[in-house]
């Protein structure tokens, strides 16, 4: 499968597939509409994307001033398409876009997914915080 994926910074023809995507992995929970999602791509520092023929199956992407840190997010691979080395593919070139650039790759990821992001090199430093707001 690896071979049939193609690797790009062109975003899809229809933001609908990354709407599909998102909530397939439960990440709508703020009803993002494909405009939204849209925007939320075409405004980050880098964005890549990974596809199968036309369909979109993996994307991810840095949120940066561009000169000293770039917050990775939104790393997300289709289920069915994951544990085949899409989404290690996507960091692999993400972190080399950042450390191109020389912007520190940042990210802030959920307990169990520590190991590996650890395995890339990344060491916990901080705590994350948040705030939620009524959308």
């Amino acid at each position: 499968m690896e071979n049939t994926i193609h690797y790009t910074i062109k975003p899809p023809e229809n933001f609908k597939q990354l709407q599909t995507l998102y909530e397939s992995l439960g990440w709508n929970s703020l009803n993002l509409t494909v405009n939204d999602l849209e925007q939320l791509c075409n405004q980050s520092w880098y964005t890549i994307y990974a596809f199968e023929g036309q369909q979109l199956v993996g994307t991810g992407r840095v949120i940066s001033d561009g000169v000293i840190t770039g917050i990775i997010c939104g790393l997300c691979v289709l289920p069915k398409y994951q544990s085949k080395g899409i989404g290690k593919e996507m960091l692999n070139r993400i972190i080399q876009h950042c450390e191109q650039n020389r912007v520190i790759p940042q990210l802030m990821c959920v307990e169990n997914l520590e190991s590996y992001y650890e395995s890339f090199g990344f060491k916990k430093f901080s705590i994350g915080m948040s705030r939620n707001l009524n959308r």
